[in-house]
């Protein structure tokens, strides 16, 4: 009788970094569900040219999560690998933040981790030998201007990954993947990247030379969810080029 394939779960997974990461899942045999929020014709793609399972359920709504773990477990069963990787970035300078920019920041960036993990944990618990990697930001060590809401929410990212390291081993190990300068559509429009000047400036900071690509940093969850990492959990692992050297 063939074994089933195990399951892996990534948030985020039909676009940009969180599609690198649930194809490679996909070729590394996980049966992967990619949750998405909005983005119905991304996620259509994703599916058909990936043999991703699209799920939809926006990671800030505490209720959508659950509903969907639950959704998750009893039509796919436990996943083996949850990677949270749905983020958001709102960016003001402090005092003209909202409430609400301050909310939606922190319930996508860190609640949504915190509510999609409790969900799965006591199922992952029983079946053991689970990995669960949290996508984090080297903003959420290093500050930076504009961006008070994301910083706040990636460094209590950390914070909950060495939380939950202590608390579900040691049958389930929890790190942080925290991803540097990364060529993603996101990323080029935000940082200009297209225009010469910008990207040499980029570049300059960077002493590998050279903007990582989604592929490095599906390299290094590759690492974290395989066997040569079974005896690291409650660490981070920062994929920059040497950028931020921590």
């Amino acid at each position: 009788m063939t074994r089933p394939r195990p399951l892996a779960v990534v948030t985020g997974g039909t676009r940009g970094i969180g599609l690198a990461l649930s194809r490679r899942l996909v070729r590394l045999g996980y049966r992967t569900v990619a949750l998405y929020r909005a983005d119905k014709e991304a996620a259509r793609r994703a599916a058909g040219e990936h043999g991703l399972i699209a799920v939809r359920a926006d990671v800030a709504d505490s209720h959508a999560v659950r509903a969907a773990a639950r959704h998750i477990l009893a039509e796919h069963g436990t996943p083996r690998v949850l990677v949270n990787n749905a983020g958001v970035n709102i960016d003001r300078p402090f005092l003209d933040l909202t409430e609400s920019d301050w909310q939606r920041v922190l319930d996508t960036n860190l609640s949504g981790p915190f509510h999609l993990t409790q969900a799965f944990a006591p199922a992952m618990l029983a079946a053991g030998d689970a990995t669960v990697v949290n996508v984090g930001a080297t903003t959420g060590i290093r500050p930076r201007l504009d961006g008070v809401n994301y910083a706040a929410a990636k460094a209590g990212l950390l914070q909950l990954t060495k939380c939950l390291a202590l608390e579900l081993a040691p049958a389930v190990r929890v790190n942080c993947l925290i991803p540097g300068m990364t060529e993603t559509e996101e990323l080029i429009t935000r940082f200009r990247l297209n225009e010469p000047r910008h990207r040499a400036a980029v570049l300059s900071e960077i002493p590998q030379r050279r903007i990582g690509s989604t592929d490095d940093i599906a390299d290094a969850l590759e690492y974290l969810v395989g066997p040569l990492s079974g005896y690291v959990t409650g660490q981070k692992l920062i994929v920059d080029g040497g950028q931020y050297m921590w």
